[in-house]
């Protein structure tokens, strides 16, 4: 039976199962990014497929051997190339003969204004890239891996990073970092794009789920009520950015000031990201200009009217 949010307690280390053919291995990895840590999945019976491997922590890859106990291991899924999902995928296939798929390496799927801002010197912030994460198989949207333990469809969902895919199995969703229930998503320039995170998001209300089962965090069990409350927590946010500069020309540091109270410090960075992120798409929208261009300093202001960019970017 699926774990209400309630019931979720998993333990580093110990396999707690969620239902009778899945089961999670929780990484001792708690952070103000992972929420408890990075939960890795197991699927199926006799013959098995992992979720996310999670990070490069030897304890972490002790445990799930563990929990496969002998079993063949078909594959192993990573839904995106960030340290504390796909780094522990090389040592797990040494260790199983199983291939690693994914969407590909850690600029695959970015978009083409996110492709142009990283050529022009603009870095990541937030989670660690994997820089050397390179699938053994690559999957596209749609692609379909079968076996014992069912059928898996992999759906490209662009937005925390471009190389993010969910999964769906069944009635079920491996959301990865797109949608989680205790958080929402950080979506940081260039890797993360706000354009593309609302369209995944609308992407996702398509799928019929009657559970998520998210990279870090309990299961979400109303899939459509997350969804809906995660494209209105960006509107919203959008709003008071929005709210912010008509006050006046302003950095994404001063909006983060304006928009967030009582930040954590430890959220900070975080927090300036993705009101970068939403720059950016207001940018793209013709809604706000950057002088002198889109970049982490730039001071951003409303168009009067509408009217398209003068800077470019």
């Amino acid at each position: 039976m699926t774990q209400t949010a309630a019931e979720f307690a998993p333990q580093p280390g110990a396999v707690l199962a969620l239902r009778d053919d899945l089961a999670l291995v929780l990484a001792p990895n708690p952070s103000a990014m992972t929420g408890p840590g990075t939960n890795t999945y197991l699927l199926g019976h006799d013959r098995i497929v992992v979720i996310d491997p999670g990070p490069a922590i030897p304890a972490h890859l002790d445990a799930v051997l563990q929990a496969i106990g002998g079993r063949v291991v078909d594959h192993i899924l990573v839904t995106h190339s960030h340290l504390d999902h796909s780094a522990l995928a090389p040592a797990l296939a040494a260790a199983t003969g199983a291939a690693i798929c994914g969407f590909g390496g850690p600029a695959a799927g970015r978009s083409a204004v996110m492709s142009m801002l990283a050529a022009r010197g603009l870095t990541g912030g937030g989670e660690g890239i994997d820089p050397d994460f390179a699938p053994d198989r690559t999957l596209a949207d749609g692609d379909g891996l079968h076996g014992d333990w069912g059928r898996i469809t992999a759906i490209h969902t662009p937005g925390h990073i471009g190389n993010h895919l969910c999964f769906a199995w069944g009635d079920v969703l491996f959301s990865g970092d797109h949608v989680m229930g205790w958080a929402s998503s950080l979506v940081s320039p260039p890797d993360g794009d706000l354009t593309d995170f609302m369209a995944s998001c609308l992407k996702l209300q398509g799928v019929p789920a009657t559970c998520l089962y998210p990279g870090h965090g309990a299961p979400v069990l109303d899939p459509q009520a997350r969804l809906a409350w995660l494209i209105g927590h960006r509107l919203q946010r959008e709003a008071q950015i929005l709210a912010a500069l008509a006050a006046g020309p302003a950095t994404a540091r001063d909006v983060t000031a304006f928009v967030y109270e009582d930040l954590s410090p430890l959220l900070a960075k975080a927090a300036e990201r993705n009101v970068l992120a939403h720059l950016i798409d207001l940018h793209g929208k013709s809604i706000v200009a950057a002088t002198p261009g889109i970049c982490e300093g730039a001071v951003f202001h409303l168009h009067p009217g509408g009217l398209p960019p003068v800077t470019g970017i």
